[in-house]
């Protein structure tokens, strides 16, 4: 089954090498090896392992929403961490910040369910073949996958609040850390929330060409959300529910100020602007009743 798979991709979007005049046989396939899959072919990529998403098993995909909610915590614990053993300076936010790219390894190495990986695979299958049926199957994913996340961060900073899995200092380190998301109101939140939300679906755009770079475009692009400040609402959420928990925030503003403005940012800026832009640049050269 994925041989004819990969066949079928080779076929789509990846014509093999022609005969380059003072090159063997063997440099000319070494040379069509090397080269980057064409954007018809990522497309096609992505577009498999989103139908593959739409068609899990719901327990499948609380279970590894759940995963991916507490796994992606561990960002939130990294950065407090690093900032807690480093000095008050300036400069330190540069070190302390590569700790937010910990939980986005665990969780996309890991193959467990992100929201916002999902705002581009599983709606490219939607963008080529746009029907009720595939539209009702993405809704489901998203709903899902986004309410397991929150649940593995709410358990998670239920764990730091009481600190079951801190202590006194790293907890105040990790309050300190989730009192970033108090600088910003709604709007701003969900400002933010937009290139949060286009980085983090390039990054399985990315991914398929990485060719074992994989851990570099995880890092790199998560640093980048983390030195800009911009809200990523699964991350966002560990810290409001943090704040909740400990009486610095009010529910209503976990939700309504935090949570929800910074999905919508992410919602636009992994979907609207990102998927929409991936999916168009190859819509005319897809065929008719490719995908199906």
């Amino acid at each position: 089954m994925s041989g004819s798979r990969d066949e079928d991709l080779k076929s789509k979007g990846s014509p093999e090498a022609e005969p380059v005049e003072g090159l063997t046989e063997e440099e000319v396939d070494s040379v069509d090896e090397r080269r980057s899959g064409s954007p018809k072919v990522v497309h096609e990529v992505i577009r498999l392992q989103g139908d593959e998403e739409l068609g899990r098993p719901l327990a499948s995909l609380i279970f590894s929403g759940f995963a991916a909610g507490v796994g992606l915590s561990a960002s939130i614990l990294a950065e407090a961490f690093l900032q807690e053993k480093l000095p008050k300076e300036p400069w330190a936010e540069l070190i302390s910040s590569l700790g937010y790219s910990v939980g986005y390894v665990i969780v996309i190495l890991g193959n467990l369910q992100l929201f916002t990986e999902n705002t581009v695979t599983a709606v490219l299958p939607l963008a080529t073949h746009p029907t009720r049926r595939n539209l009702a199957r993405l809704l489901r994913l998203w709903v899902t996958v986004l309410v397991a996340n929150l649940i593995g961060t709410f358990f998670v900073a239920l764990l730091i609040a009481h600190q079951i899995i801190v202590g006194p200092e790293q907890l105040s380190a990790t309050l300190e850390v989730s009192r970033s998301v108090l600088r910003h109101d709604a709007m701003t939140t969900l400002m933010l929330g937009m290139p949060a939300g286009f980085l983090v679906a390039s990054i399985a755009w990315i991914l398929p060409n990485a060719k074992g770079s994989e851990f570099w475009v995880i890092v790199l692009i998560t640093y980048v959300i983390a030195l800009g400040g911009f809200s990523h609402v699964v991350a966002g959420s560990g810290e409001a529910w943090l704040l909740w928990l400990q009486g610095e925030l009010g529910l209503s503003g976990a939700i309504g100020r935090i949570i929800l403005p910074s999905l919508l940012g992410n919602i636009i800026g992994g979907t609207g602007l990102f998927a929409v832009l991936a999916h168009g640049q190859v819509h005319g050269e897809l065929d008719p009743g490719e995908g199906e």
